[in-house]
């Protein structure tokens, strides 16, 4: 798969999770999930969607632009589009990418995060 291809693809699954996400937590959203473009940060009460924000940690970390971050019950949401052959290597691989950066904003914020693949 082309890396363009791979792109469009991730994008369209991320916008229809924040979508999802977003409904299902009483966020304002529009009617049709075809006209959803995701706003940077959207709030609701105590519920924050953060949608490809940076994480500002106290050293540099790389991978710092999760796709998605929910703050409620502390929960981190990014996403990968594999191949189905590549299922287990992406989780893996999406685990080891943000663990220095999950670490920190932990010690940071004195919260606890966890990293949730997600498989569709």
């Amino acid at each position: 798969m082309k890396k363009n291809e791979y792109l469009i693809r991730h994008d369209k699954v991320c916008i229809h999770l924040h979508y999802s996400i977003c409904k299902a937590l009483g966020i304002e959203t529009t009617d049709k999930l075809y006209t959803h473009i995701p706003k940077p940060v959207c709030e609701d009460g105590d519920v924050t969607v953060s949608w490809n924000q940076a994480v500002h940690t106290d050293r540099e970390v790389t991978e710092n632009r999760p796709d998605m971050i929910i703050k409620n019950k502390k929960e981190k949401t990014d996403v990968t589009i594999p191949a189905d052959r590549n299922i287990v290597q992406k989780e893996a691989g999406k685990r080891l990418k943000y663990k220095s950066s999950c670490t920190d904003t932990q010690r940071m914020w004195n919260l606890k995060f966890t990293i949730i693949p997600v498989k569709v």
